[in-house]
């Protein structure tokens, strides 16, 4: 076996032991299902869907559904939650219409973009090898279920909480953060369809008020899912409370800003406009554009 496959493979194992802490901690207080707690179950049924895309993927070489089996995800464990637990109620009903709004609209434009653009040249180097693919679809399966535990745990509880001053503020957080997400690709895939600016950096709109309005907005719609279910946790349940972080840490340290302003750095570091952008803009906290 080589030495790429056998890392694969650790980082796999690796991979399904925070899926099972996380598992662990969740379910103190979720109702059961077949004498199983359902935050748990929700979190294997992530892998479970993430493993079965692979197989038609790793044949085809194609990771044209791996965006689109994510949001498949999203919206299996949602429901999957909502009607296995006897208990649910109007904060679970809200929780799930968000997360499931959110995904729609996100899975579909992630998947029309991949779609347009033929492939995704991040798994260029991953598709031919088995073990890594695998990875990288293990992988999904833990950000979906991380970036779900505060949701999942408010869902799975066996205590109804009423709702309150926490839902309503938190519904407001997240139709902003989701306003601004929506209106950011809205404003980029306009300027990219001008043939003109089709190798030009935006800086037009949002985008004027800082480098990643799409992926504030992300990681704010997060944050008021998380202060919608914050009254259902208690004891180690707040550590779902690791959702919203994790969204800010995956998107402002892994995968997200990182490897954007490393591409335009490339791309576009040697235009003194590209960089008086970088210096006169916010990298992620909106400010008005200054000129």
């Amino acid at each position: 076996m080589r030495q790429r496959d056998i890392r694969a493979i650790v980082s796999i194992i690796l991979i399904l032991l925070i899926g099972g802490c996380l598992a662990w901690v969740g379910s103190h207080g979720s109702v059961e299902v077949y004498g199983w707690p359902l935050f748990a179950a929700c979190g294997a049924l992530a892998f479970l869907i993430n493993w079965v895309a692979f197989i038609p993927s790793y044949v085809s070489q194609t990771e044209h559904y791996f965006d689109l089996t994510g949001t498949i995800t999203y919206i299996t464990l949602i429901l999957f939650a909502g009607l296995a637990n006897p208990e649910g109620d109007l904060r679970s009903l809200l929780l799930a219409t968000l997360v499931i709004l959110w995904a729609l609209r996100l899975g579909s434009f992630l998947f029309r973009r991949v779609k347009r653009d033929g492939s995704d040249g991040r798994f260029d180097r991953l598709k031919p090898y088995w073990a890594t693919f695998l990875m990288v679809w293990t992988l999904q399966g833990l950000w979906v279920f991380l970036t779900l535990a505060c949701v999942l745990a408010a869902m799975t509880s066996s205590e109804n909480v009423p709702l309150g001053a926490f839902a309503w503020v938190g519904v407001v957080v997240f139709f902003v953060g989701w306003g601004i997400e929506v209106a950011a690709d809205s404003q980029k895939k306009t300027f990219r369809s001008d043939p003109s600016n089709r190798d030009r950096f935006i800086d037009t709109g949002l985008w004027a008020w800082l480098r990643h309005p799409n992926y504030f907005g992300e990681i704010t719609l997060w944050v008021g899912l998380a202060l919608v279910a914050f009254p259902t946790l208690y004891g180690w349940r707040y550590l779902a409370l690791i959702s919203p972080v994790f969204v800010y840490i995956l998107l402002t340290r892994i995968s997200g800003i990182p490897l954007l302003e490393e591409r335009g750095e490339k791309k576009w570091g040697d235009e003194p406009a590209y960089q008086a952008y970088l210096e006169r803009t916010s990298r992620l906290l909106p400010r008005p554009p200054r000129r």
